[in-house]
């Protein structure tokens, strides 16, 4: 799919999509062929009309009473979101979230691939994480230059956000995944994903 045909999907959409990915990897696994709307609707506790709509917006065919191929919608999202082509990443902050996001072999399979981890503090740098290289964080420019790497992982303590952020935004990092209970100002060709990580559960226990 080139730039010119190649659709826009809002942040829900493809947030809908990669749960529906892991719904289906599920079934694969499990050796089930088919799966309709109604039960990834049900999984997800929402609407059924809804599943529908954002699985045409993938021109995938479903079978008549059958429902939809798991393998086959299953690759459909992954082409239309782009997990076949290769992103690299570092992380920043090699301390207890920073290690873990390390392990997290997961991330291959949506096409993110964590090369090395950058931290400041002498006990840290030079040790491995999950066969990943801890380096001091001086060393960041020149590597980001010589692996082409534009994604940083972000998860510093708050009070060094900011000149972190700051100092990825001068090594020409052009995207952050943002851990840091922080929001950072940057210039505005730089992306930042705020993973709001104590915002999202106050959403999941604010009714209870």
């Amino acid at each position: 799919m080139n730039k010119q045909n190649k659709k826009k999907f809002s942040d829900k959409v493809i947030n809908r999509l990669t749960l529906y990915h892991c719904i289906l990897t599920d079934y694969i696994l499990r050796n089930i062929e088919f799966i309709s709307s109604p039960q990834i609707a049900a999984l997800l506790k929402i609407d059924d009309s809804q599943v529908r709509k954002d699985i045409s917006l993938l021109n995938n065919v479903g079978k008549c009473r059958v429902g939809y191929i798991a393998k086959d919608l299953k690759e459909n999202i992954e082409k239309t979101l782009g997990f076949e082509k290769p992103k690299y990443a570092f992380i920043i902050g090699a301390g207890n979230l920073g290690s873990a996001l390390a392990k997290y072999d997961n991330f291959a399979n949506y096409g993110l691939n964590v090369l090395a981890l950058f931290d400041n503090s002498s006990l840290k740098v030079g040790a491995k994480i999950n066969n990943k290289q801890v380096y001091h964080i001086s060393e960041l420019p020149n590597l980001a230059q010589k692996l082409s790497v534009e994604i940083a992982i972000m998860t510093v303590p708050r009070e060094f956000a900011q000149t972190t952020a700051d100092f990825l935004v001068k090594s020409n990092i052009k995207y952050i995944w943002n851990f840091t209970p922080t929001v950072l100002f940057v210039p505005n060709n730089i992306q930042v994903w705020n993973e709001n990580l104590m915002g999202n559960f106050l959403q999941f226990t604010y009714q209870k």
